[in-house]
């Protein structure tokens, strides 16, 4: 069954480099996942319409953190902060197995 990983961000547009390099780094690995980026005013949306499997959030939407968890009724999807250093450096391959990590139960 293919996964869905959601990052999310201000503005839906900075962290798409990062979502083609965890693209890249799910290809090489034969993983079969959807990795979007979306807007944090999208969040709602998705996930009323989508199934999503990880709500991955850039440094500059942090604080939605609790919101998000609140508006899933606190269901088991996780909801957590990307790494300043690795969203810093746009490290797909380590976003990318830290997400799978999530979508495993490995916290």
């Amino acid at each position: 069954m293919k996964k869905r990983i959601v990052l999310v961000c201000l503005a839906g547009m900075s962290t798409n480099l990062l979502v083609n390099r965890m693209r890249r780094a799910a290809d090489m690995k034969d993983r079969d996942v959807e990795i979007v980026a979306i807007s944090a005013p999208e969040v709602e949306k998705d996930i009323k319409n989508e199934q999503t499997d990880v709500y991955l959030l850039g440094p500059q939407v942090r604080y939605l953190k609790n919101d998000i968890k609140q508006a899933l009724n606190n269901s088991d999807i996780p909801v957590k902060n990307i790494d300043m250093t690795d969203y810093g450096l746009m490290d797909g391959s380590k976003v990318f197995e830290y997400a799978e990590k999530l979508m495993d139960g490995v916290n």
